[in-house]
């Protein structure tokens, strides 16, 4: 399964169309995706029935966060609630672990819709650790590149995790996949999914062609 990460409408609706089966909607490719604003989320709805994550992120940087970002977490998710189709977040306490307390909270204020914890998972100092926590938290899935720089780097630890926890939790592996290594990513780590920004050039638009090429490459194997 694929999902691209998209920082603007029409790069949703374009990887949509070219066989994205989830779009994980953000603002501001340069930091690394933030919330996307609520009138990007209504108006991609109103261009496809694809699924449709909304990253929760106040601000770039690490994930360790304040009261009031974390109350800003919260009121997000009530106003995208009503149209998303599930959610991406993840906060680390100052140790850098799942702060799970807070996690829960925010899984919980979403109504059952289904969360993925993103790659704040990567800076975690025990990703066994980690996993567990999650699954206590509710988060349905992970975005991970196996705690290394990309997914490539991190494929063995991702194998491990999808073999320990993969019939609990979902596994997303994401960090520079593309049309190229996603075959051998595949073969080797055996994740259900795989998240790419699909951008080939300079700026924040998807590569149509990229996307359809990650589309037939999965559909192949």
């Amino acid at each position: 399964m694929l999902e691209i990460a998209c920082f603007n409408v029409p790069s949703a609706i374009a990887a949509a169309e070219a066989g994205g089966d989830r779009i994980e909607l953000c603002a501001d490719y340069a930091v690394g995706g933030v919330t996307p604003s609520h009138d990007a989320l209504a108006e991609l709805r109103k261009a496809t029935t694809k699924p449709i994550n909304v990253m929760i992120r106040p601000r770039p940087g690490d994930f360790v966060y304040t009261t009031l970002q974390f109350y800003q977490m919260q009121l997000d998710i009530l106003n995208f609630k009503p149209t998303a189709s599930g959610f991406v977040f993840g906060i680390l306490d100052a140790e850098n672990r799942v702060d799970e307390a807070r996690n829960r909270e925010l899984v919980k204020m979403t109504g059952g819709l289904p969360c993925t914890f993103h790659r704040a998972f990567d800076s975690v100092p025990d990703q066994g650790e980690a996993v567990e926590s999650l699954i206590r938290c509710g988060f349905t899935s992970v975005l991970t590149s196996g705690g290394e720089a990309d997914a490539v780097s991190g494929a063995a630890h991702v194998a491990r995790l999808q073999k320990d926890f993969g019939d609990r939790i979902t596994f997303i592996l994401g960090g520079g996949v593309r049309s190229t290594n996603v075959a051998a990513l595949r073969q080797q780590t055996k994740a259900p999914w795989y998240h790419s920004a699909a951008i080939t050039q300079p700026g924040e638009m998807v590569d149509k062609d990229e996307v359809s090429r990650l589309r037939s490459v999965l559909e192949s194997e």
